[in-house]
């Protein structure tokens, strides 16, 4: 395989100037964190953020450069959410001019965001609008489990109440959702076919139509049509409790969740410290650790920076993806 003529340039949003974010960064992107290792170097990083919480071991360090968005000393909910949204919307613009590869964002704080007038209840809100795109799937995974095999899952369903989900899931929902997931995991995974297993919405996968119907009316008839118009396996729908299992043993590439924590939960009891947030469907990858601000402990020496080095590593491998195939390297 050709590697491609560049190293990809990844930006690094700081997160809510409050949270951890500036420490989870620092720690990996330190040299022992062996992100780089080799000439020429794997990447490149641009830090984005307030230039006052750059963390001084990355403002000399040689492939690290600063674009500074905004100002911090102290403040509210309303300017912290202001901060981090800028410096969201700089990295996209600059993703969206060609000038970075990939986007890596720390966390930021949904009620900051809301307390400062945005109407966006998270990352992938914003991205999908800011850059113009009919839809995203978000893809929560980690590589590694204790149980076996990576697990991967995509949500139908994100940042909505659970009482709105049944009458969100669509047979057009479904079939979208799952394209745009497949189309990552082949172009940014290197999976010639995924293998998606869908969870069920109700106990049982309805059993039969005892507790619900949306597994007949919906999910049923949508995984039919993928499979005979996409390239690549639908199977199911399965029991929620059980699907799982089918990616941590290798039957299967991805799982899709109809919402939001019957898929979460089960990766953040298995993988709490490698875990990753992939937006798909944008027109460059963006990917975050997947956990939270964490205020209680920021600023203690405590933050666990290893599901924000698994989060730059998997926008490096994405990003060469994406540069090789603009190349023509196989």
């Amino acid at each position: 395989m050709n590697r491609a003529a560049r190293p990809p340039r990844i930006g690094v949003t700081l997160g809510d100037p409050r949270g951890i974010g500036p420490e989870v960064v620092a720690g990996a992107l330190t040299p022992d964190a062996d992100l780089a290792p080799g000439a020429p170097p794997i990447a490149e990083f641009v830090i984005i953020g307030p230039p006052d919480l750059v963390p001084p071991a990355l403002r000399d360090r040689p492939g690290i450069t600063v674009d500074p968005v905004g100002r911090w000393s102290d403040g509210d909910d309303a300017a912290a959410g202001r901060v981090s949204v800028e410096a969201v919307e700089r990295g996209i613009a600059l993703a969206l001019d060609g000038a970075l590869d990939g986007l890596v964002t720390a966390p930021i704080s949904k009620a900051a965001v809301a307390a400062a007038g945005y109407p966006w209840p998270g990352h992938t809100e914003l991205l999908r609008e800011r850059c113009g795109v009919d839809d995203v799937t978000m893809i929560m995974g980690a590589e590694h489990t204790p149980l076996g095999g990576p697990l991967r899952i995509a949500l139908l369903t994100v940042h909505v109440a659970l009482r709105d989900v049944p009458g969100l899931l669509d047979r057009k929902l479904v079939e979208r959702k799952s394209m745009i997931a497949a189309d990552a995991l082949r172009r940014w995974w290197g999976i010639d076919r995924p293998r998606l297993a869908y969870a069920g919405l109700n106990p049982h996968a309805s059993e039969g139509g005892l507790f619900g119907d949306e597994e007949e009316r919906v999910l049923g008839p949508a995984i039919r049509r993928l499979n005979e118009t996409s390239n690549f396996e639908a199977t199911g729908p399965y029991p929620a409790d059980t699907v799982f299992r089918r990616c941590i043993s290798g039957r299967a590439d991805l799982i899709v969740a109809p919402y939001h924590d019957v898929g979460l939960a089960v990766l953040k009891t298995l993988a709490p410290e490698s875990g990753i947030n992939v937006t798909a469907g944008l027109p460059f990858p963006r990917v975050s650790p997947d956990h939270g601000t964490a205020f209680d402990i920021a600023g203690r020496g405590e933050a666990d920076p290893r599901s924000m080095r698994a989060a730059i590593e998997a926008c490096v491998r994405f990003s060469r993806a994406t540069l090789n195939e603009r190349s023509g390297s196989v």
